[in-house]
């Protein structure tokens, strides 16, 4: 026989969880917190209560009571930091949380946000450049994601200061700026990838993609955003207004999308190198003959690369590419430097990104105006294209002090 359900004193049946106490007729609500804890609301009449309850389960959906109560894990303040930036861009976002699931999500974001430290950010950055060798450029990805969450925990109470104030600038102080620094391909490896490319019938098709690459600096993303309408042959000039980027979107699958430039930095133009403008030439022609790219994306069409699918590159493919042409030209290299009797020129491991710092480093080696090498690469802060200025700068005073020693003797 099934058991009669509890009532109150008006005769109306009670929910689970609920009560009332004979000895002032007060109702109660009982519950368990985030930490397994029971609580209690209480109110004078079922009306009142019930009321209460409803606001305590969505608040709990919302997750208040642990957040106002200081019991929040890093991870569950980063999402709810996460899901107030509605106007942030969709790559950006995807960009966003895959570092931080990459990166902080199963060790450093279990930890109560309420129980963080300076020390514990600090020490906690130097183990993703120590331990897992993490750049500096991408911990300042990182610095940008946690940052603005511990500051909205500042601002909501939960919190008394943001632990990671001052994190960023210490560790760059203390000598981590340069360190991590993508270095250029030398004027001899370039030359040997490039010739290479270029005398391959199997790798060939990629030379203009490369030398655009390699003659303007430009980011891979930029690049293969390029239209023939960003190309201006009578001026010699190519505008940089958009990018492309392969993400995953919010929907868990991957798709290119247009990005715009962050900063107007990164909205410039740059002027045609001569080995750029024959190579744009040589390709238009052959798109004329052959066709060109009717690829559209976001409203965008008369994209300058694409694959043999008809779509633009992604950055992966691209990166295949120079391992494969790095692996095969390493592989001939070696058998033709033994013949010859002579060092080989080894090319190291790189990617698309190091086209765009050796391109930098061989301006910063033939231009005094940091102010125009800045321009030119797009830098939003000064202090980057200062950092591999002094970088590729103090390469050439060791290589001139070194030429200098041979011929000059102090003894």
């Amino acid at each position: 026989m099934k058991k009669n359900s509890r009532k109150d004193s008006k005769g109306r049946v009670l929910q689970k969880g609920e009560y009332q106490r004979k000895c002032d007729g007060i109702y109660v609500y009982k519950y368990k917190d985030f930490n397994e804890n029971w609580q209690a609301v209480y109110a004078g009449d079922l009306v009142e209560l019930r009321l209460k309850e409803r606001q305590l389960l969505k608040d709990q959906l919302d997750g208040l009571d642990v957040y106002a109560a200081g019991n929040a894990t890093l991870n569950f303040t980063f999402e709810r930091y996460m899901s107030t930036k509605y106007n942030l861009r969709e790559t950006t976002k995807a960009n966003y949380t895959y570092m931080y699931n990459q990166f902080v999500r199963d060790d450093f974001g279990k930890r109560k946000i309420a129980d963080i430290k300076y020390s514990d950010v600090k020490f906690f950055y130097y183990h993703l450049l120590n331990d897992r060798n993490l750049q500096i450029n991408t911990l300042d990805t990182i610095h940008t994601v946690l940052h603005p969450t511990f500051s909205m925990a500042v601002r909501d109470d939960i919190i008394r200061k943001n632990p990671s104030d001052g994190v960023m600038a210490e560790i760059k102080k203390s000598g981590w700026k340069n360190k991590g620094v993508r270095h250029a391909l030398t004027v001899e490896q370039q030359k040997a990838f490039m010739n290479y490319t270029a005398l391959s019938p199997e790798y060939h098709h990629w030379l203009p993609l490369f030398t655009v690459l390699l003659g303007t600096g430009c980011r891979v993303g930029e690049v293969v955003g390029l239209r023939w309408q960003d190309v201006d042959f009578k001026n010699r000039s190519i505008s940089v207004n958009h990018s492309i980027s392969y993400y995953t979107r919010a929907n868990g699958k991957t798709a290119f999308g247009v990005s715009l430039p962050k900063t107007e930095a990164g909205i410039r133009i740059i002027p045609m190198m001569d080995a750029v403008y024959d190579i744009l030439k040589e390709e238009y022609k052959r798109q004329q003959l052959e066709g060109f790219c009717t690829y559209e994306l976001e409203g965008m069409s008369g994209f300058i690369f694409s694959n043999r699918y008809g779509t633009v590159h992604n950055t992966h493919c691209i990166n295949s590419a120079i391992n494969r042409i790095s692996e095969n030209y390493n592989a001939k290299e070696i058998l033709d430097a033994k013949k010859e009797h002579r060092e080989p020129v080894i090319i190291p491991h790189f990617s698309c990104h190091h086209l765009r710092h050796t391109f930098c480093s061989r301006l910063c080696e033939n231009e005094t105006n940091v102010k125009v090498i800045q321009e030119v690469m797009g830098h939003a802060n000064i202090e980057t294209t200062l950092d591999i200025y002094a970088e590729v700068n103090y390469a050439k005073k060791k290589e001139a002090l070194e030429n200098l020693s041979q011929k000059i003797d102090i003894f």
